[in-house]
């Protein structure tokens, strides 16, 4: 199975960025879609970027689109999520996350969760 880490969350002001990376370990790592979620306390998480095995094609939730990009390396069995723009409304904990495909990712059916690391913006 697929292990995740993520890194990279902190305090950062209205209009700043953030980079957020995932580290993974296992074989399997490279045939696997990967995608980023959010989740504020008491709200359900929610689906922010996916991007497929080959890193090839990506795709992002309307709220983030322009402002956040999704990367891999399989080579390197890393993830990033960088982030720019930031709001007061991306306040969230940000999980990685790795499933079939794209479009499972998006419907929040994922094989393995990392952590969690917490982005505050603050206003």
């Amino acid at each position: 199975q697929v292990q995740l880490v993520e890194s990279g969350g902190g305090l950062v002001q209205t209009g700043g960025s953030a980079n957020l990376s995932c580290a993974a370990s296992g074989p399997t790592f490279s045939n696997y879609a990967m995608g980023w979620f959010r989740q504020v306390s008491g709200k359900e998480r929610e689906w922010v970027a996916a991007i497929g095995w080959n890193a090839e094609s990506t795709y992002y939730a309307d709220s983030v689109k322009g402002r956040f990009s999704i990367s891999r390396d399989n080579a390197k069995n890393t993830a990033w999520l960088q982030m720019t723009s930031l709001k007061p409304e991306d306040t969230a904990a940000y999980y990685c996350a790795v499933g079939l495909t794209t479009a499972t990712m998006a419907a929040k059916k994922v094989s393995s969760w990392g952590q969690g690391t917490q982005v505050t913006v603050s206003s």
